[in-house]
């Protein structure tokens, strides 16, 4: 893991900040977004010695009040409970909060959260926008604080080693990197009518800066990520991930300057979503080309795998999930021997403490985290503008990422920033 920052030190300097919390010191956190992945995340943080859970905000008081009794009971820790998470940065003892909530809240969320001078783990994708990701990386910068994105396998070892062979040159030149996801619950949510909003729940809140819609619980708790209002379906939710080991083997922070994309609804189903359940994309880098192959609604793949990351060399192959890897060698006529080392490697494990633990000693050491919001904003752009080009129809994108734009495009630059509902605005940073 060592090697591996030392690695993407080189791409993503360190910068020299104040430091505000000491090593001797608790680190207390608060949690926006209490009933899924982010209250995983906050258990990942409480699993430490060194921390606190001094706040919760969730806009369904039922979750809220779950979850409290949860800390209460299991960490002997009493958070204040909050609806609005403004509200919530008033509180003076929050050295660090978790973002745990839909993507469409992410860039009002973080921005408030580095104006009140608080470091930020923040769930992935960055944003649901292009647009919003560039502002978040701003805001960052200018604030000056830690922010963390949980693209966890940054900190997962079957990823580090494996990038860290083909860094090495272990399956000789990179020539392409294949990436796959199959997932059932990429297909969407069995329809469903609309309803009143459930006792409990602030659904104006929730909907926050995207359109109003009528209450509808497949737009709604676990699988929101469908509709394009909130997420963008299983592209940017997996794709996130394993777009991001492709970006890592070549050290990519940049956007993709050209994108091709075929995306379909093949699976037959009738199924309440926006996304696409089918999708095939190609990012042709200068080096090496990136392929992404999406089949929502099956639970097969390549090599036995639902979802993996193959890095193909000359010398061989290394085909990694977040649980093992494994060097598949090319063979050698001339030599009758391969061409390179055979590894198999399994037993590995998710990588959510690792990265929690790395974003708690930056903290405190003012480092940077594994992966900062540059690195964030890189994975998500190459899951968005395969989403946008399907949206509108184009099977070929060209991105100019220093004006922010696409060149062959109107309908596709119409996507890049969402219009947010009044009275949300886009904060303004400064």
């Amino acid at each position: 893991m060592t090697a591996a920052g030392i690695g993407l030190a080189t791409v993503i300097p360190s910068k020299a900040r104040a430091a505000k919390t000491s090593a001797a010191d608790k680190i207390n956190v608060a949690l926006i977004g209490c009933r899924n992945h982010g209250f995983n995340i906050l258990r990942g943080h409480l699993g430490f010695d060194d921390t606190n859970c001094v706040a919760l905000c969730d806009v369904d008081s039922n979750v809220l009040n779950e979850r409290a009794a949860t800390i209460r009971n299991d960490y002997n820790q009493n958070p204040k409970l909050y609806g609005d998470f403004r509200k919530m940065l008033e509180q003076k003892d929050i050295d660090a909060v978790i973002i745990g909530t839909p993507d469409h809240w992410h860039c009002i969320q973080l921005i408030y959260c580095l104006q009140a001078g608080k470091d930020v783990f923040i769930e992935k994708p960055l944003a649901n926008t292009i647009g919003e990701c560039n502002l978040m990386v701003k805001a960052a910068n200018h604030y000056n604080r830690i922010v963390q994105v949980g693209q966890q396998q940054r900190s997962n070892p079957a990823f580090i080693e494996s990038v860290k062979l083909v860094k090495e040159g272990h399956i000789g030149t990179l020539r392409k990197v294949n990436i796959w996801a199959n997932f059932n619950y990429g297909i969407g949510s069995i329809p469903r009518e609309d309803e009143p909003v459930p006792a409990g729940v602030d659904y104006d809140m929730w909907l926050g800066p995207a359109p109003e819609r009528p209450f509808n619980r497949n737009r709604f708790h676990g699988s929101w990520r469908h509709f394009w209002d909130y997420g963008g379906g299983l592209m940017s939710d997996w794709g996130v991930h394993l777009l991001d080991m492709g970006l890592w083997a070549g050290d990519l922070v940049e956007a993709p300057d050209k994108v091709m994309t075929f995306a379909t609804d093949n699976s037959g189903e009738d199924r309440m979503r926006d996304s696409f359940d089918t999708m095939t994309v190609i990012f042709p880098g200068k080096d090496y080309v990136i392929n992404w192959d999406m089949t929502a609604g099956v639970q097969q793949g390549p090599y036995e795998k639902l979802y993996g990351v193959a890095f193909i060399g000359n010398n061989g192959t290394i085909v990694t999930d977040r649980n093992s890897y494994q060097v598949f060698p090319e063979w050698d006529n001339s030599t009758r021997s391969h061409k390179t080392e055979p590894i198999h490697v399994s037993g590995m494990s998710e990588a959510h403490s690792p990265h929690v633990r790395n974003f708690l000693d930056c903290i405190k050491s003012r480092e940077t985290p594994v992966c900062p919001p540059e690195i964030g904003r890189a994975a998500a752009i190459h899951a968005h503008i395969p989403n946008i080009a399907a949206r509108v129809g184009e099977s070929v994108l060209l991105w100019d990422d220093a004006r922010s734009r696409f060149t062959n495009s109107r309908k596709a630059n119409a996507l890049i920033m969402p219009e947010y509902r009044r009275p949300w605005t886009v904060p303004r940073i400064g």
